[in-house]
């Protein structure tokens, strides 16, 4: 197993300021985006906090992210947001625009928020958490640049195209937040497993050729395939018209590479937030079923193994090398001062 290195919240949070103002981040995208990576890294799959942080910040340091954008937001229907992220991070579009998502939702009993012409979502579970966090159900899809083949042997059409749902269940609960992929496992499990020279799973990728590998970088040159078959790539077709259709952003195959060249992903993000009726019948009604179905044994995404309520304290552990990544980063802005 890879060495970690272990921090408290307040100093991972100041480490990763420090990182994000010296990869040329301002203040208000570096504000968002670390609030994000500490939610990801406190809730979400490991591989998806400060991991991809590191993919942010070279980023940033090689123009694929724009450090100063002033996204914009136009609400050209009722209940129908639209957002241009300007080059920026998506979080920071999305936190201009929270609390008029929540205010319409509440108003109206649903609400669309759709986003372009930004980096990649991140961990797509945080942006429906920050919706269960204010009583309200949340549907999320993204899409990035193409890397999963529909079928084995054939191109790759599709990014993971990951989607994530909420639904608050009380406040003595953490609330229900499901987040995953449309392919096979995440692109940053087959980084992982590269960096770490560890094989992956049958059925994860095929190489360049369209034959199925276990050789993680032989993945990285090939393609991803979708989960359960043609059901998994009719999932990622799914998301790709709710991200990319509805937002107008670029459909994965014409998306640049997040992680090389200098030219933004520019993607689509969409959300629908929805009121769960008024008063709190059904959200003890969905806590509810939830306890009943924990009680037969059902893993509870957001809540199976999560201590609630959770601590202030909270240790968070990040990979050496990727916290070596980040003091790097840290070190210049401390030497520009």
């Amino acid at each position: 197993m890879a060495e970690e290195v272990v921090l408290g919240k307040p100093e991972a949070e100041e480490l990763a300021m420090r990182a994000c103002l010296a990869a040329g981040a301002n203040r208000p995208s570096a504000r968002s985006l670390v609030d994000a990576t500490l939610s990801a890294a406190a809730f979400g799959p490991a591989t998806l906090g400060f991991p991809h942080f590191v993919d942010y910040l070279n980023g940033f340091a090689e123009g694929r992210i724009k450090g100063d954008p002033q996204p914009s937001l136009e609400q050209s229907l009722p209940a129908f947001m639209v957002s241009d992220a300007d080059g920026g991070i998506a979080q920071l579009g999305f936190d201009l625009a929270f609390a008029e998502l929540v205010e319409t939702t509440r108003s109206l009993g649903v609400a669309v928020f759709t986003q372009t012409n930004s980096y990649t979502a991140g961990e797509l579970g945080y942006y429906v958490r920050r919706l269960a966090g204010e009583g309200l159900i949340g549907l999320a899809a993204t899409n990035a640049n193409a890397m999963v083949a529909a079928t084995p042997g054939g191109a790759a059409v599709y990014s993971t195209n990951p989607m994530a749902f909420g639904f608050p269940l009380g406040d003595q609960t953490s609330p229900l937040i499901i987040d995953q992929a449309s392919s096979a496992t995440a692109f940053v499990n087959i980084v992982q497993a590269a960096e770490q020279g560890q094989p992956i799973p049958e059925g994860w990728a095929v190489d360049q050729n369209g034959e199925s590998t276990q050789d993680p970088k032989k993945a990285l040159t090939g393609a991803l395939l979708p989960f359960g078959g043609r059901k998994g790539g009719n999932v990622a077709l799914f998301v790709e018209m709710l991200s990319a259709g509805l937002s107008g952003g670029p459909w994965s195959l014409d998306t640049p590479d997040f992680r090389s060249g200098n030219a933004s992903p520019a993607v689509g993000l969409s959300l629908i937030a929805i009121m769960p009726g008024l008063g709190d019948e059904r959200i003890r009604r969905a806590h509810a079923q939830t306890v009943r179905l924990h009680d037969h044994g059902v893993f509870i995404p957001g809540v199976t193994g999560i201590p609630f309520p959770p601590s202030p304290t909270t240790e968070l552990k990040i990979p050496r090398s990727v916290f070596e990544s980040i003091s790097q980063f840290a070190a210049l802005q401390t030497k520009r001062k």
